[in-house]
């Protein structure tokens, strides 16, 4: 089966190289205030969101950092299927048994690349992903991993990436050209402005490319 990931696929393509870009943009970002876990959000669901950081975290990885992805979308998560892992157990399995054992992380095929998959998916998943047994989580999983990418719900439909944005170091959002409304992407950053987030930047899918360049 072929990869939906454009890092893997066709490593030397200019979309796999725009990654490449953001990942720098992204340490760069941080070099006065330490990045260790970055949310990555968006204005809806139809903005690959989640294609967008596996393709990031590939690229980290092949940094020779050590990524861990968290699929906190507890409502539609889909990293399990873009690695092709199972997604049980996870997130909701560890702060459920809140133990001190092993946590469900999942090595990928790629070298250095883990994932949290989401586990069971809870009746309330704002208030699992806003509570003091997932800031613990995600102080056990900074020692886990030199950055934590956390996959949300887009920001505009539901509160989940807004409770659980002041518990990291940085906020991604991604959208979509053509497609994104204004008015979407004015809301989203109000929302995250609101709860004090750090938004490090914006991540504009499926941009044309501008003609006369090879690279």
């Amino acid at each position: 089966m072929t990869t939906p990931l454009i890092t893997l696929r066709d490593p030397a393509s200019a979309a796999a190289e725009a990654y490449r870009t953001l990942r720098t943009n992204i340490q760069f970002s941080s070099l006065d205030r330490p990045l260790k876990t970055l949310l990555v959000t968006s204005t809806a669901p139809d903005e690959n969101r989640s294609i967008t950081l596996a393709n990031l975290a590939v690229t980290m990885a092949q940094a020779e950092q050590r990524v861990l992805m968290v699929d906190c979308d507890l409502r539609r998560p889909s990293l399990h299927t873009i690695f092709g892992l199972p997604n049980e157990p996870g997130l909701t399995s560890a702060i459920l048994e809140q133990g001190a054992g092993e946590l469900p992380i999942q090595a990928t095929d790629v070298p250095g690349l883990s994932l949290l998959a989401s586990g069971p998916l809870p009746p309330r998943p704002a208030d699992l992903l806003g509570s003091r047994r997932m800031s613990t989580l995600l102080e056990r999983l900074h020692a886990s991993a030199d950055i934590v990418l956390i996959d949300t719900p887009p920001v505009v439909a539901v509160t989940d990436a807004a409770v659980l944005a002041p518990k990291t170091d940085g906020v991604l959002l991604v959208l979509q050209a053509g497609h994104t409304r204004r008015d979407r992407a004015r809301e989203a950053r109000q929302i995250l402005e609101k709860v004090k987030a750090h938004i490090i930047g914006v991540v504009l899918n499926n941009a044309r490319l501008e003609g006369g360049y090879s690279y």
